[in-house]
């Protein structure tokens, strides 16, 4: 049995704790340490709350006893975490007939009037359950709007409104407790991360009334910007008002400093407002955080309801651990340690060029920031089907719920037409750093076509190209002009704490000197995988690539192969240049030839003009190069073996590359992988031509150069024979997309259509495409790491597949002991601070932040 008083008086050194009465409990707790001016408040535990909602009350009279007899109170949530809501605080308690005629003779007629209409409202709706559309027409006043509304309150109960205030107070509470224990409260904060049995705590406080004589208000106050981060006092507020009354009412709402566009607080009560100023810096020196107060003046004195941590963009919550850390509040690694690595997408995410075009479709809330292009999606599933085919995708919906979620995860942008700013899909999509416009009301949505209509009858579909700005609320035809997300000094600092803490290397996938160039700026410790297929489907490089795969004999091949190689060593020239000396991992070339070939009648006729040969010798060759399932066919080390002409062309672009690089720079060590791998002796082959490629470049350069040559794990058999393959290379890369296909058995371009099902009837705990399988993939992943070292010792190891940026497989590679991981080039930012906060974790015991 839990000894956990059910009730407690908030005292310095009552029994108070998040984990028992929640979040706001406990800092309220704080802050009646620090001696500020907080109201009496009264918590209820997580049990407590729980044994009301089972119909069990709490004893009333003794919480009241603990209050002024003449208080009004209000009641707020108390959740063990701050994003898992909670139902809406209650406010005036206590307010009967009696108190409303002594408030009218101390606070006013007008001010006791308002008290009573709110109370009598807010209890009507959200604890008697009461129709709310019966109160309309009394809710904005007028002389005889008190009676009216308790008489129609009457009408609707059945039964005049409750006047003793522990009868109100009792309501309030169980209705509370119900609602948070209600399916749609269970729903809603489970979507946000809530575990099944999360509890609610209550805090029951005495009210200041902010309304009556002299200067009598509220408001909110914090002393940094929420978007940027930087020093700025921030807040409203509002003279005669309640609660959050200021945050709703901008057009009455005051500057909290002085301000040229309008009266601020500081202009009519000087010393209140640098009475806040000085409460809310006690608290950030305290309490280590940038807290927000919620606060009440009556007659020029300051009261403290509430603090808690200032709501914060991805970009403020860096600049603020940085800030903190600098000024010596908290310590670096804790700085660390505070931002989510998932939310630093919201800091790189591209943005619409200020110059570019914009083809606007529609508008809508810009709900979390960046830009994204890609192709429209309208189920969960397609984007997921989509992810898997790596085409980016914007996933459009009418709303969003919780099952879409994973849809989400795989999405570039989401676009919805209701919702607001803080609706399922703008909170999702700003906790994942995905650009997202909600409430695009121009645009009508058919679900059942797949389509949206813009206003000036424009028609999209599934597939056409869109453009979602979430930072100004543009949904855009097309694909504009992109300018690349700049990092401040803050986002600098803190990536630099961040490299001196984590203990394993982060390079980048980067195809193109454009990804190198993002992958420099990033500062990636080198290439982890340059796939060099994609320099082929170059339209200029296409035609002479397809006349190689038209070539009948290996002098053939290699004539046609020579006019590729000064482009591919241009390609690698330009990479090595980028990079400036960090390695450089070159896969050779991977895919199945018959990719390079048209499909088309048309496509078949233009090729056969272009290679001078009959459409019936085109089509012939198209169709012998076909394959029934090509994934498993003649691609990687297979084409390598069988046509060695193109790895000979590549091995050579490479070391000429290297040579032409290291003259203006530091010497180049290129890495050549050999893709596809599942036995010794295919290395041993192209082992063999490489080092004879090698050593023909350096007699006909008299120059000397070295190169490293490894594989690519992506075969269950590479990994399980990986003392044997080891023996003839320097490094060992695991490619997880291929892996978990080939353990699995499942087309990664097919499992979308039903991996939801799967997750969802628990078949498979994650989507082994977005979080590594560790019990399955991993397993076979430490074998080959443990086999490859027991034969070459200082072997190097890494993965290079998509999970290289997410935090778990880090975690993962770590444990097993490999050297770097390799992401896509905006990912390695992420990466880099889920290295360093797990190298934090194990070092000081904490735990890294869930991402």
């Amino acid at each position: 049995m839990n000894d956990t008083p059910k009730a407690v008086l908030i005292t310095p050194v009552a029994p108070v704790a998040t984990h028992t009465h929640g979040g706001r409990a406990k800092c309220l707790q704080r802050l009646v340490r620090l001696d500020l001016p907080v109201p009496q408040t009264v918590a209820l535990s997580f049990d407590a709350v729980h044994e009301i909602a089972e119909g069990y009350m709490v004893d009333v009279r003794a919480i009241l006893a603990d209050l002024k007899p003449e208080a009004l109170l209000c009641v707020r949530p108390s959740s063990e975490d701050p994003d898992w809501g909670g139902p809406g605080a209650v406010l005036n308690i206590g307010m009967n007939d009696a108190r409303y005629v002594d408030l009218s003779q101390s606070l006013g007629r007008e001010a006791a009037t308002a008290l009573y209409l709110r109370f009598v409202k807010s209890y009507a709706v959200h604890v008697a359950r009461l129709d709310p559309d019966v109160f309309e027409d009394v809710e904005d006043g007028g002389p005889n709007a008190l009676s009216e509304m308790l008489q129609a309150y009457e009408a609707e109960a059945e039964e005049p409104f409750p006047q003793d205030p522990g009868e109100q107070l009792a309501a309030v509470l169980r209705s509370m407790a119900r609602a948070w224990e209600g399916t749609s409260a269970r729903l809603l904060r489970a979507a946000k991360g809530a575990p099944e049995d999360a509890g609610l705590g209550l805090v029951v406080q005495e009210m200041v009334p902010g309304l009556g004589q002299g200067e009598c208000g509220s408001g909110v106050l914090q002393l940094v910007s929420s978007q940027t981060g930087m020093p700025q006092v921030t807040g409203r507020y509002l003279s005669q008002s309640q609660g959050r009354d200021a945050l709703g009412n901008d057009a009455a709402a005051l500057y909290l400093e002085q301000d040229d566009r309008g009266p601020s607080l500081e202009d009519l009560a000087p010393e209140a407002f640098q009475e806040l100023k000085a409460h809310a810096a006690l608290m950030r020196l305290r309490l280590r955080e940038e807290m927000q107060a919620e606060f009440v003046i009556e007659s020029g004195q300051v009261h403290i309801l509430d603090g808690v941590p200032v709501a914060r963009s991805a970009r403020a919550a860096l600049r603020i651990a940085v800030r903190l850390a600098q000024d010596g509040i908290i310590s670096i690694d804790e700085a660390v340690m505070r931002v989510d690595a998932h939310s630093m997408n919201e800091l790189l995410h591209r943005q619409v060029e200020p110059g570019a075009r914009r083809d606007v479709i529609g508008t809508g809330i810009a709900a979390s920031p960046g830009a994204a292009t890609g192709r429209l999606v309208f189920t969960a599933a397609d984007a997921q089907a989509s992810k898997s085919r790596g085409e980016p995708c914007i996933l459009a919906r009418r709303e969003t719920s919780p099952e879409d979620v994973r849809g989400m995860h795989a999405a570039a942008a989401v676009l919805t037409e209701k919702g607001g700013m803080t609706s399922h899909a703008a909170v999702i999509g700003r906790g994942l750093g995905l650009p997202c416009i909600v409430g695009a009301s121009s645009l009508r949505f058919d679900s059942r076509r797949n389509q949206l209509t813009a206003r000036d009858g424009r028609v999209f579909r599934s597939g056409d190209t869109v453009t979602i700005d979430g930072t100004s609320g543009q949904i855009l035809a097309g694909e504009p002009a992109m300018m690349e997300a700049a990092q401040d000094d803050a986002f600098q600092t803190l990536m630099g704490w961040a490299d001196e803490a984590r203990d394993i290397g982060i390079r980048a996938n980067a195809d193109t000197p454009a990804d190198a160039q993002t992958a420099r700026n990033f500062n990636a410790q080198g290439i982890g995988l340059c796939r060099t297929e994609h320099m082929f489907f170059d339209p200029g490089r296409l035609t002479v690539m397809r006349e190689m795969i038209f070539a009948e004999t290996s002098s053939g091949r290699a004539a046609v192969l020579a006019r590729l190689l000064p482009m591919q060593r241009d390609d690698f020239r330009e990479l090595f240049r980028i990079m400036e000396g960090l390695p450089v991992c070159i896969r050779l070339f991977d895919p199945p030839l018959h990719e390079f070939l048209p499909t088309t009648t048309t496509g078949q006729r233009e090729l056969s003009e272009a290679l001078g040969l009959p459409v019936r010798d085109v089509t012939r060759r198209v169709e012998e190069m076909g394959e029934y399932n090509p994934m498993l066919g003649l691609r990687g080390v297979r084409l390598g073996v069988t046509v060695p002409e193109i790895y000979d062309m590549q091995a050579r672009a490479i070391f000429e590359a290297t040579l032409e690089a290291s003259q203006d720079g530091d010497p180049v060590v290129p890495e050549i992988m050999i893709p596809l791998v599942s036995a010794k002796r295919e290395v041993e082959l192209v082992k063999t031509r490489v080092d004879a490629v090698a050593a023909a470049v350096k007699a006909e350069q008299g120059r000397d150069f070295t190169y490293r040559l490894g594989v690519m794990v992506e075969t269950p058999r590479a990994a399980l024979r990986a003392d044997e393959i080891a023996v003839h290379t320097a490094f060992m890369s695991f490619g997880t997309n291929d892996l978990t296909q080939m353990t699995y058995g499942l087309s990664r371009d097919d499992a979308g259509r039903f991996m939801s099902d799967y997750v969802q009837q628990g078949v498979f705990p994650e989507d082994p495409f977005h979080v590594l399988d560790v019990d399955g993939v991993g397993e076979l992943l430490q074998l080959g790491a443990q086999r490859g070292r027991k034969t070459r010792p200082g072997i190097t190891l890494s993965i290079c597949g998509e999970h290289g940026g997410n935090p778990e497989s880090i975690a993962f590679c770590r444990a097993a002991g490999f050297d770097y991981v390799s992401c896509s080039p905006y990912r390695v930012p992420v990466a880099r601070l889920a290295a360093a906060q797990l190298a934090i974790a194990d070092k000081t015991g904490r735990i890294a932040p869930k991402s």
